[in-house]
């Protein structure tokens, strides 16, 4: 069955426990890492992004793991989000979590974004959810063959992943520095 897009983002939203608007209206996002739940600010920006961001895991099947998360936020940057600066963040982020998770993935998901487009140079998504599923991944060039990944992919994901581990890691860094100088 070929759903339109509104009834598959729909379903995903209820698959996912986002309830009907996608937790939109929240003033702070749950987030959860690790089994660790921490919130984040869902400022307007936010919002505006994670609209497409949705729609995008529909169109793509990443799930909403971490593995999931990180292989769509290597496509959504492969693709072209820079322009959206909280897209780019968290994206980026979520690449330094899957570098380490799913390296494998990652790459396959930045050869896939190379090769396809997204929906951040759409105005709004309100206008696509009528269009079926199958129609929007064939505009986006989704419903192709996967490109092979080339060691271009593996040096792209490298370039962006290993800094963001590091940026990352800073914090338990100067934490575990802190504790030895305390205690010594």
């Amino acid at each position: 069955m070929d759903d339109t897009l509104g009834a598959a983002r729909a379903a995903y939203y209820e698959a996912n426990h986002f309830g009907a608007d996608g937790g939109d209206a929240l003033a702070w996002v749950p987030v959860t890492v690790l089994g660790v739940t921490f919130k984040i600010p869902n400022t307007e920006g936010r919002r505006r992004a994670v609209r497409f961001h949705d729609v995008h895991h529909v169109l793509t099947g990443y799930q909403t793991d971490l593995r999931g998360e990180a292989e769509i936020g290597a496509w959504e940057l492969a693709s072209g989000c820079l322009r959206w600066p909280v897209a780019a963040v968290l994206n980026s982020f979520a690449v330094g979590v899957g570098l380490v998770l799913s390296p494998v993935r990652l790459a396959r998901a930045w050869a896939r974004g190379r090769h396809t487009r997204n929906l951040y140079g759409e105005d709004g998504i309100e206008h696509l959810l009528g269009r079926k599923v199958s129609e929007m991944q064939q505009a986006l060039g989704l419903a192709d063959t996967p490109p092979r990944t080339r060691l271009r992919d593996v040096l792209a994901v490298l370039a962006l992943g290993l800094p963001m581990l590091a940026v990352m890691a800073a914090p338990l860094f100067v934490a575990i520095v802190v504790i030895r100088a305390l205690v010594h």
